[in-house]
């Protein structure tokens, strides 16, 4: 109690019926407990977005717009606050203003990844932190999966971005399918193993979506997502407003439709030698232009700078 006091952590138990979430209890293993930070009202407007940790320019921006569209319709975003994702939701869904709550593999009062704290403040600003884990326990290799149970639990549908056939992602949306929740996936690039997991779903039947419409029209909502949600992406589209040279426009040219090139095949593609090249790619990835992925390659960053 002493703890939960000075982390300012509260505990909902089932017969707390305004603050813990209703859908939990429709599952057959719901946890005695939730450990918040921030008190929530729950309702049944719930819905999970979750995937790779490792995820490409793609991912990242189809998950931070699905979250920020979901949010603007009045959906509450659940995510598990991982790297990569997890993260682009909540983010998408604390641009629009909405409410976003986040499930820890670990104690409420631990920040995981380390690199998120700021992003746990903000979350429980506009929505909760919850876990069903003792403060100060730290997350294993058995704690994720017993998250992503609550992640399905407490929504309505889950929808899986990027995700190996192996994934936690697909660990989710597994509980989701015997949960009886609607499961959708985004698909991605046939060449990528993070595309897997999301295309092993949708040929076993989940709902294919490659926008927020299509989501909404699955829970029943229609489309109605105002235009303040869209994003550019990996196009060029937005970054005109951007001043650039005549060798950044031929990198994004390149670089368009979301493919990864390295610095060789962009020294093909264009005619440029790797030496010009080099520097430019390096001013392009610190104006956010475009992101250079653990392998090398560089791909058009989801999200391009505008003027201002």
């Amino acid at each position: 109690m002493e703890k939960m006091t000075s982390a300012g952590v509260t505990f909902a138990i089932p017969e707390d019926a305004d603050v813990y979430p209703p859908l939990l209890l429709e599952i057959y293993d719901p946890p005695q407990g939730l450990y918040c930070t921030a008190p929530f009202k729950w309702g049944s407007k719930c819905v999970a977005i979750v995937g790779t940790r490792r995820v490409s320019s793609y991912g990242k921006m189809m998950a931070r717009l699905l979250g920020r569209g979901l949010a603007a319709a009045g959906w509450c975003v659940v995510s598990g606050m991982a790297r990569g994702v997890d993260t682009a939701a909540h983010l998408g869904a604390l641009e629009a203003g909405g409410p976003t709550v986040a499930v820890l593999g670990c104690g409420a009062d631990i920040a995981y990844p380390p690199e998120n704290k700021n992003l746990m403040r903000d979350i429980t600003s506009a929505g909760a932190v919850i876990s069903e884990f003792p403060l100060g326990r730290n997350a294993d290799k058995q704690t994720f999966p017993m998250r992503n149970r609550i992640i399905s639990g407490i929504s309505r549908a889950v929808v899986v971005v990027e995700s190996d056939e192996k994934g936690g992602g697909m660990i989710t949306a597994r509980f989701a399918g015997e949960h009886g929740r609607i499961v959708c996936a985004v698909p991605g690039r046939a060449d990528t193993a993070y595309s897997r997991g999301c295309h092993a779903l949708i040929r076993d039947g989940a709902t294919l979506v490659t926008c927020v419409d299509e989501v909404l029209e699955e829970l029943g909502g229609g489309r109605n997502v105002s235009a303040q949600t869209e994003m550019d992406f990996g196009n060029g589209a937005g970054a005109a407003a951007v001043p650039m040279s005549e060798l950044e426009k031929k990198v994004l040219e390149c670089l368009s439709g979301g493919v990864r090139f390295s610095v060789d095949s962009i020294a093909e593609q264009t005619g440029e030698s790797v030496a010009s090249l080099s520097g430019t790619l390096l001013m392009m990835e610190l104006s956010r232009l475009v992101e250079k992925m653990p392998d090398g390659g560089y791909e058009a960053a989801g999200f391009t700078r505008r003027a201002g």
